[in-house]
C-alpha cells in the first residue's frame, strides 16, 4: 500500500467545540516567537508543556500557521492501536523502521498531546527526536500519563523544553470579551477565573454557558455585562465536573455535596464521614486545613454540586451554611491589617465573593475595605466595582464614595466627583501622594521613617535611580503594583546610564498593563525619543494591536523590513514584549 503525501497539514481533531471560531491570540507572544525560532530551518523543534487548558495547542497551532508541517493529534481512541495516531500518515502494518524512514523526509511534525500517543508512535517519536532530521513541534499535559518515550521528551532529555505558565488575568480579557459577546464586569471576570484556575478551555466553556444560558445582564452604572447567581449545569460542565458528579460510594457523595452546601465556610473533619474523607484526600477532591476544617479543593465543583442536587436534597442540606457576619468581618479584618503591616499580596476572600457570586447584598463597610484593597494593589477596575456593590447596598456610603473618587483620580478622570472625597476613613497613604506626585520632602516628616514608602521619598528626593529601582521592587513583592509602576517610572528618569533607563521604562510599563487603566501624572514622559522616525511610526502602529503584515501593507514596507524595525526598537526600549508597548507609546498623561 502506497503511504498518503507527508506534506501539508494533517489532522485528527478530538473534540467537537473545534468547531467554535478560534479565540484571539494574546498573551503568548513572546512564547510565539520561541516556538517559532525553535521550529526553524537548522533547529531541532521543541516540547511544549504545561497544565491541561493552558493553551499549549493553540500556541502551536499558531506558530505552525502557514507553514508546511504534517500534523497529528492523538485521542484516547487511537491509544489502542500501534501507530494509530500515525494512521493518516503511514500505510498500515508499518514497522518502527519503516515509520522512521518515512517521515524523515518531513520538514516539520507537529504532535498535539503526545502523552496520549500509543507505545509504538511514542517510540517512533523518539526516534525522530534523536535522529534529528526532522524538526519537531511537540505539545505535552503536565501530569498526565504517558509512554516512557513521551516523559523523556517531557523532561526536555531531546528537544528543548518550553514549560507554559498560566496566562495572567490581564491577557484572559480579550478572551472572556469574545465568549461572552462583550466586556464583562471586573467582578463576573474574577469569577470565571478564579473557578476555571487557568484553565483555558474551561473558561471558554463555563464563559460560553453562562451566556446562552442568558445570565449576563447589564449593570447600569457601567453598561458591562454582568454574572450573579448559579452555574448552569450544561453537559460540557457536567463533564468538567464528573470526578465529584460522578463519584458512585455514597458516603463520599454524601460527603462532598454536605461541604457544597456549606460553602463559602468549611466543615470541621469531625463532622463528616473520616473514612470518606481519606479517600476523597487521596484523589485531591479535597483539602483539610491545619485546624482540621475541610473544603472542596476545585472551586468549580461546590456550585455544580448545588446545581445538579435535587430539589428535596438541596432542602435539607441548605441548612448547613452557618450565618456569614463573623466571617465577613474576619476577612475585613484580614484585609485592614494586611494595609496597616504594607502588604496587599492576594488575601483569601472566599465569603464576599460568594456574596457577589449569589447577587446576594454586600456590606458598605465590607465593600469599602475590599474597594481599598484592590486600589491600592492597582487593580482600578476591581476597586470601582466593590465600591459600587457597596453603594447598591447603601446609597451615599461615604467610604465607598471616597473609593470610587479615588480609583477614576488614578484611572485618569479628568472630572472625579469632588463632593465623593469627603467624609469616610482618611487613607494611611494620603502623605504618600506626594512623593507619587514627585514631591517628596512634602512627605518626609510625615511617613513612619523605616516603611517603604519612607525609603521610596528618600531615592526620590536623591534621584537616586538604582534606589529608586530596589525601592520598585519591594513596592513589587508587597502587592502595590502601582505604586511600583509608578517607582520604576521615576528611576527611569532618574538613571543617567540608558541601559538601567530602559530597563525600569519597560519593568515600569509591564507593571502599569496590569493596573487595569491606571492614567497617573508619575507615568507620563516621552517613551520614544531614543527611537528614529520610521521606529516610532512602526512602533507606534504595532502598539495599537496591528500585526507586522497589517503594518507592512499600511506602509508598503514588506514583512522583513516591519520586522527588523521592530527588533531595533525593541532593543532601545528594553522590551521583547509587545503588550507592554501601548504603555511605552502613549504614557498617561
Amino acid at each position: 500500500m502506497s503511504s498518503p503525501a507527508l506534506h501539508g497539514v494533517t489532522t485528527i481533531e478530538p473534540h467537537a467545540d473545534t468547531l467554535r471560531p478560534p479565540w484571539p491570540f494574546t498573551g503568548r507572544e513572546e512564547e510565539l516567537d520561541l516556538v517559532r525560532r525553535s521550529s526553524a530551518a537548522g533547529r531541532p523543534g521543541v516540547v511544549v508543556t504545561g497544565p491541561a487548558g493552558c493553551g499549549r495547542t493553540r500556541l502551536a497551532t499558531e506558530a505552525v500557521r502557514g507553514l508546511d508541517c504534517v500534523r497529528v493529534s492523538p485521542t484516547p481512541e487511537t491509544r489502542a492501536t500501534p501507530f494509530g495516531a500515525f494512521a493518516p500518515v503511514l500505510p498500515e502494518f508499518v514497522t518502527l523502521h519503516r515509520a522512521v524512514r518515512l517521515l524523515s523526509g518531513v520538514r516539520l511534525l507537529f504532535v498535539d498531546d503526545a502523552h496520549l500517543l500509543d507505545d509504538a508512535s511514542a517510540a517512533l517519536l523518539h526516534h525522530l527526536a534523536v535522529q534529528g532530521r526532522t524538526r519537531l513541534l511537540v505539545t505535552v499535559t503536565d501530569g498526565a500519563p504517558a509512554p516512557a518515550a513521551v516523559t523523556r521528551l517531557r523532561t526536555g532529555e531531546s528537544l528543548p523544553r518550553l514549560a507554559l505558565a498560566p496566562l495572567p488575568d490581564d491577557a484572559t480579557d480579550p478572551l472572556l470579551e469574545a465568549a461572552a459577546g462583550g466586556p464583562l464586569d471586573p467582578l463576573t471576570a474574577h469569577r470565571l477565573r478564579r473557578l476555571c484556575r487557568g484553565d483555558l478551555r474551561l473558561l471558554r466553556d463555563l464563559t460560553a454557558a453562562v451566556r446562552d444560558a442568558g445570565l449576563l445582564t447589564r449593570l447600569p452604572e457601567t453598561g458591562l455585562r454582568a454574572w450573579r447567581g448559579p452555574v448552569p449545569p450544561t453537559p460540557a460542565l457536567r463533564e468538567r465536573a464528573a470526578a465529584v458528579l460522578a463519584r458512585p460510594c455514597p458516603e463520599e457523595r454524601e460527603t462532598l455535596d454536605r461541604l457544597a452546601f456549606a460553602e463559602p465556610l468549611p466543615l470541621p473533619a469531625g463532622a463528616l464521614d473520616l473514612r470518606a474523607l481519606e479517600r476523597l484526600e487521596a484523589d485531591a477532591l479535597i483539602e483539610v486545613a491545619d485546624d482540621d476544617t475541610v473544603r472542596l479543593a476545585h472551586p468549580l465543583h461546590g456550585p455544580m454540586l448545588r446545581a445538579t442536587a435535587g430539589r428535596l436534597r438541596a432542602r435539607r442540606l441548605s441548612g448547613l451554611r452557618g450565618p456569614l457576619t463573623d466571617a465577613l468581618d474576619t476577612e475585613a479584618a484580614a484585609l485592614l491589617d494586611g494595609i496597616a503591616r504594607d502588604d496587599v499580596r492576594t488575601a483569601r476572600t472566599p465569603v464576599g465573593e460568594w456574596l457577589v457570586a449569589e447577587g446576594a447584598p454586600v456590606p458598605a463597610g465590607y465593600a469599602a475595605v475590599r474597594a481599598r484593597f484592590a486600589r491600592l494593589r492597582g487593580e482600578l477596575r476591581e476597586a470601582a466595582a466593590w465600591a459600587r456593590e457597596g453603594l447598591s447596598e447603601t446609597p451615599g456610603h461615604p467610604a465607598c464614595r471616597r473609593e470610587l473618587a479615588l480609583t477614576a483620580a488614578r484611572s485618569g478622570d479628568p472630572d472625579p466627583d469632588d463632593g465623593a472625597t469627603e467624609g469616610g476613613a482618611p487613607d494611611d497613604l494620603d502623605a504618600y501622594d506626594a512623593v507619587r506626585l514627585g514631591a517628596p520632602e512634602r512627605a518626609l516628616e510625615l511617613l513612619p521613617p523605616d516603611g517603604v514608602f519612607a525609603r521610596h521619598a528618600r531615592a526620590l528626593a536623591r534621584a537616586d535611580g538604582a534606589a529608586l529601582d530596589r525601592v520598585a521592587a519591594e513596592l513589587g513583592e508587597r502587592g502595590f503594583l502601582l505604586y511600583a509602576a509608578e517607582a520604576y517610572a521615576q528611576a527611569a528618569s532618574a538613571h543617567r546610564d540608558p541601559t538601567a533607563a530602559r530597563t525600569a521604562r519597560t519593568r515600569a510599563a509591564a507593571l502599569a498593563r496590569r493596573c487595569q487603566g491606571a492614567r497617573t501624572p508619575a507615568l507620563s514622559g516621552p517613551a520614544l525619543g531614543e527611537l528614529t522616525a520610521r521606529q516610532r511610526q512602526i512602533v507606534t502602529l504595532a502598539a495599537a494591536g496591528l500585526t507586522n503584515r497589517q503594518i507592512a501593507e499600511r506602509l508598503t514596507l514588506s514583512v522583513r523590513t516591519v520586522g527588523n524595525h521592530l527588533y531595533g526598537a525593541y532593543a532601545r526600549l528594553g522590551t521583547a514584549d509587545r503588550t507592554t508597548l501601548p504603555w511605552l507609546v502613549e504614557q498617561p498623561a
